[in-house]
C-alpha cells in the first residue's frame, strides 16, 4: 500500500511539473512577443516625435512670417530670413540627430 501511494504522489508531482514547465514555455512566448511589440512601438514612437519636430517647425516658420509685415518691396527681404532660420533649424536637427 505504501508503494502505490508513493506512485500517486510522484504522478502528480510529474503532472505539477509539466504545468509548470508549460507555463514556463508560455510566459517566454509572451515576454518576447511583449519585447518585439514594444521595439516596434518605439519606433513609432521616434518616427510620431520626428514629424512633431517638423510640425513644430513649420509653425513657428508661419508665425515668424505672419508677425512680420511686409510691404512689396521687402518680401525679397524676408526671403532672406526666412531661408536663413531654415538653414539654422536644419543645423539644429541634424545637431540633434548626431
Amino acid at each position: 500500500m505504501p508503494s502505490e501511494k508513493l506512485y500517486r504522489e510522484f504522478q502528480n508531482l510529474e503532472r505539477q511539473i509539466q504545468l509548470v514547465l508549460s507555463e514556463n514555455k508560455r510566459l517566454k512566448d509572451e515576454l518576447i512577443q511583449t519585447r518585439n511589440e514594444n521595439g516596434i512601438l518605439k519606433e513609432k514612437m521616434k518616427s510620431q516625435e520626428a514629424n512633431l519636430n517638423s510640425f513644430q517647425n513649420q509653425m513657428k516658420v508661419s508665425k515668424i512670417v505672419n508677425n512680420k509685415v511686409v510691404s512689396e518691396g521687402d518680401s525679397a527681404q524676408l526671403k532672406e530670413t526666412i531661408d536663413g532660420y531654415i538653414k539654422e533649424i536644419d543645423k539644429c536637427i541634424a545637431h540633434l540627430a548626431e
